[in-house]
Order: structure tokens, then sequence, then C-alpha cells
């Protein structure tokens, strides 16, 4: 059972508990103590009684000083008065006056009952008072235990609606372990991802900005060497070419990048292709591509792995890796790729003998312009690995590196036979 429901039972159960001890406490706190109208009745017939037989026995003057020097101690409105009517002196005594004749005249003695306020006349009521407290307090109590969890999320959903992704409301539910609670960090680590995310968008933007300014700057300068040397239009066209050809490049690389990242919730375009033949035929490229290094390369990986893939992101994601590789490692050294089919997955293994990355920026390298703090610049633009990652996790494999014991780095892709929902296969190991 949720932890909440019990807390809203516990406390609805708890306060009704309460609520009927404290009626039966008092109601039994009324009907053991003696109530106050029998006792002020009792009194006031004591007074009536006693002024009456002092008034047969000693006379009036006698009774109207008892009267008058016991005034303070007497209940108030005690009073002794002659009647005209003889006969009425044999009517019966009343509760508050009483008819004596003596010395030949019928007197009245009256003690008329003074409203009094007791527990008494409230009594009936009191059961019904506690009730309305008791429910007042619980209703406040969870009117305010639902109502501040609320109103945190609403204040953490305006500060996003107004861009404030650092907002955070899980510790301002200290002490609360339920529903909402979990809703709460859920909120946090929602802000936090869009808050990644508007991060990497900023810096996506400041990297595209810095890699199109060279470019551009040695266009601008190739068009300022024309002009002041008309005689150089030959090398400066081959220039112009050049930087015009590296721009296209990284616009190709941005918009792929982009594709991946927008295109992530739709479906993949596949078809049933050969990744080790297309790894092959990958390999065969790079290999002549390294001779002018006197790189060598494992030209030939045997097996067959057929996949329902989207062909271009496979080719250009197996392609990014092995380039990468071909580009970092050293002069007169060996890049070496292994593959081993399963049933249901294909694991490859890119190695190089570079200067690899330092332990901490093993996944800083697959974000978008990110390079090794100590790679040496051979051309590319850091966007090679991030569009690997993005096309292997579409198809729900998974991309990581690792530092070889022999230095380097080594790239693994793990794809799948038939593409898995986007992200999970991050799930799997």
């Amino acid at each position: 059972m949720p932890r909440l429901f019990w807390k809203f039972f516990s406390i609805i159960w708890l306060t009704m508990a309460v609520t009927v001890g404290a009626i039966i406490l008092l109601v039994n706190i009324i009907e053991g103590a003696p109530f106050a109208r029998e006792r002020e009745e009792g009194r006031r017939m004591i007074v009536l009684d006693l002024t009456a037989d002092m008034l047969v026995r000693d006379g009036a003057a006698a009774a109207s000083h008892f009267v008058g020097i016991n005034a303070e101690t007497l209940p108030p409105g005690l009073t002794i008065s002659k009647t005209e009517n003889a006969d009425a002196c044999a009517g019966s005594k009343t509760a508050d006056a009483r008819l004596v004749p003596a010395e030949g005249v019928c007197y009245r003695i009256s003690l008329p009952v003074q409203p009094t306020f007791t527990m008494e006349n409230i009594g009936p009521f009191i059961p019904w008072f506690t009730i309305l407290v008791a429910s007042t307090i619980s209703a406040w109590a969870l009117a305010r235990y639902l109502i501040r969890p609320v109103v945190h999320l609403r204040d953490g959903l305006s500060a996003l609606a107004h861009g404030r992704f650092d907002f955070r409301i899980g510790d301002k539910m200290a002490g609360r372990k339920d529903e909402v609670t979990a809703l709460a960090y859920d909120f946090d680590a929602s802000a936090a991802r869009l808050q990644e995310l508007q991060d990497a968008q900023q810096r996506l933007f400041h990297d595209v900005s810095h890699e199109l300014r060279s470019p551009l700057s040695r266009l601008q300068a190739a068009v300022g060497v024309l002009r002041q040397s008309p005689a150089k239009l030959g090398s400066m066209l081959d220039r112009m070419d050049r930087e015009v050809e590296r721009l296209d490049t990284l616009v190709g690389e941005v918009l792929t990048l982009a594709r991946l990242t927008a295109g992530s919730s739709l479906p993949l375009k596949t078809q049933t292709v050969d990744v080790i033949e297309l790894l092959n035929e990958i390999l065969g490229d790079a290999a002549f591509e390294a001779q002018a290094r006197e790189v060598s390369i494992t030209t030939s990986v045997d097996g067959i792995f057929r996949a329902e893939v989207e062909g271009e992101l496979i080719y250009r994601a197996l392609e990014n890796v092995v380039r990468n590789a071909v580009k970092h490692t050293a002069e007169h050294s060996h890049i070496s790729v292994s593959c081993e089919a399963m049933a249901d997955r294909l694991t490859i293994g890119v190695a190089d003998q570079g200067p690899g990355v330092g332990r901490d920026e093993l996944e800083r390298i697959f974000q978008p312009f990110s390079r090794g703090r100590d790679a040496v610049s051979r051309g590319g633009y850091g966007l090679g690995l991030a569009i690997t990652r993005q096309a292997i996790e579409r198809h729900g494999g998974r991309v990581h590196a690792s530092l070889p014991a022999a230095g380097g780095l080594a790239i693994t892709l793990e794809l799948p036979r038939r593409p898995t929902p986007y992200g999970a296969g991050g799930d799997e190991s």
C-alpha cells in the first residue's frame, strides 16, 4: 500500500480516536461533578427556610436584622415584606418564596432565582464543539501537508517556465518519504537534465561559431591577398577551395549531429546490411590512406552479421571511429580492429597506439567539438565520436572508450541485430 495512503489513514484515524476519547472524558467529568443548578437550588431553600424559622421564632425585626448583616454572604435578592392579603399564608411554599404568619401578619420571604452560567448549560454542546475543533485541526494539518509540496512544485514549474533550470525543490521536502517527495526528486532530475541540455546547446553554439570563424578568417585573408597581389590568383583560389571544403564538411557534420539529436524519437529507415562487410570496406579505404604515415590496419574481419539498420548512419559511425584512430595513432604503428558476433549483438573494437586521453576525459570525448587535452590537431572538428554515439544509441546499442594497458585509446561499439527503443541499450551489459 502506498505510503501516502497510510499517512492519510493514520492522521484521520488518530484524529477520530482523539475526538472520541475527548468526548468520553468530558462526558464523564460532567456526569461526575455535582450540578450547579441543584446546588444553587438547595442553598436557596436552606436560606428561605432559615429566614422563615427566624421570623416565626424571633419576629420580623430579628429576621430583617439577620438579612441585613448577612447581605454579603446570603444569595442576592432576599427580601421580607408584608402581604395585604391575610389569607395568602394559607398557600403552599414555592421554590423562590415562603409565606409565613407571624405577629398576626402574613409575611412574604422571597429569593428569586438568579440566572447563572454553569457547565450544565453548555454540557450538550461540548461534544459537538470538540468535534468541530478536532475536525478543524485535522483539516488544517492535512491541507498544509498537501498544499506545501504543491506550492513548491508550482514555484519550480514557474522557475522552469522563466528559464531558471538551476531551481531545485527536493531539499524543501525534508522529513517526507512518500510519492510527493519522489515527484519532487523527479522534478529536480528533469530540471538538471534541462540545464545540461541548455549548457550543451550554448556550448554547441559557441563551438560552431568558433570553428566557422577560422576558415572564414582564412578566406578573408585570401581575398585580402588577392586584392593586393592579383598575380597570386591561382594559389589563393586553391586555398579558398580548401577552406570552402572545410566549411562544407563542418556544416555537413553539424547537420548530421543535429538530425540525429532532433530525430531521436523518429523511426529508423532500416534495411538489411552485413555490418562486417561494411566494416571491411571502410577498413580497406582507411588502410590506403594510412600508408602515408606507415600505419598498418587490420584489413579483414571474418564472419557475417546481417542486421536491420539504417545503413548511412552505421557507415558514418564506423567510418568516424576508424578514421579517428588513423588520425591520432602514432606513425609506424598499428591499428587493431576486432569483431565478436553473437546471436543478437555485434561487438566491434578499434584500438590505436596514439597518445590517448586522460581517464577523466573518456566520456567527454563523445561530446561535440571535444578533443583530448593532449591530442595533436590533425584536422576534423571533434564531431566524429559524437555522431558515432548518437547513431549507435539510436539503434539501441552502446559506445564506450577505454585505455588499453599498452597505451592509446580503444573504442568499443555494441550493435544489436535489430533496433531497440532509443536508450534501452544502455540498460544491457
